[in-house]
């Protein structure tokens, strides 16, 4: 039994955010590809990183933040964020969305811009997105000890759907999924048995929960995944106690 698909979303949705979840784009040439990640965390590597812009690309870049002790404890792996956000929104955004919270919980977190609008698989196929995620993840592996036991996809919105599709392709490299108010699930070949965080709001008036997350959680379930799900009172948000929980799980749960 399949989780809910863009296709099946797209039957049940409607309106403006539809068009824009939802809406089919050409591929460039050569960029389509399966959603797979290459890059891995190395054993032995020092963290000389900062927290600064990476430099990839001038227009639309990463952020990476890690938290206040990370160079003091060079030698100390950190548990790694990946922190995908919504349509429209870049990266910078989301580090403000969560706060200081990644900072209390000793999370390194890295927040990438989507190439276009909101993230390729949720438009059209899985490419640009998924090879500039790769280049991101190989600066972070070559500069920051990173733990492997503790690598999560998170994000909100359109950023959750996407970390719920690449956290199912690549649950080899995922330990941890974090969605925040998902819509559905891209299709692709599931791979490894990473833990699932899922969130939403009980009136979001954006992905409505009975049709995404009240669908999306027992199809995993019955895949036999580990999912941790909460409701909470609120509309198409991310409460500030939803996210500290969030992280609260995923660093207090190593693979």
């Amino acid at each position: 039994m399949s989780l809910i698909t863009r296709r099946r979303f797209g039957a049940m949705a409607g309106g403006a955010f539809a068009s824009i979840a939802i809406g089919c784009r050409a591929t460039e040439a050569g960029q389509t590809n399966d959603g797979r990640l290459s890059a891995r965390p190395r054993a032995g590597v020092a963290t000389t990183a900062r927290s600064e812009r990476l430099g990839l690309d001038p227009e639309r870049d990463a952020m990476l933040r890690l938290p206040p002790n990370a160079t003091s404890s060079a030698g100390t792996p950190l548990p790694l964020l990946i922190f995908l956000h919504g349509a429209t929104q870049r990266g910078e955004g989301m580090l403000r969305r969560i706060g200081d919270a990644t900072d209390t919980a000793g999370v390194a977190v890295l927040a990438p811009d989507s190439r276009e609008i909101t993230w390729d698989a949720i438009r059209g196929d899985y490419g640009r997105d998924v090879a500039f995620l790769d280049r991101a993840l190989r600066r972070v592996f070559d500069t920051v000890a990173i733990d492997n036991t503790r690598v999560a996809i998170g994000g909100f919105s359109d950023g959750a759907t996407y970390a719920l599709s690449l956290g199912l392709i690549n649950g080899d490299l995922f330990t941890h999924v974090l969605a925040f108010s998902p819509g559905f699930v891209v299709d692709g070949e599931a791979r490894g048995k990473p833990r699932f965080f899922i969130s939403h709001g009980t009136s979001d008036q954006i992905l409505p929960i009975d049709q995404c997350s009240r669908l999306i959680v027992p199809a995993l379930r019955r895949r036999q995944y580990d999912v941790t799900f909460r409701e909470f009172d609120g509309r198409h948000e991310m409460p500030p106690d939803v996210a500290r929980e969030g992280l609260g799980w995923f660093v207090d749960r190593p693979r």
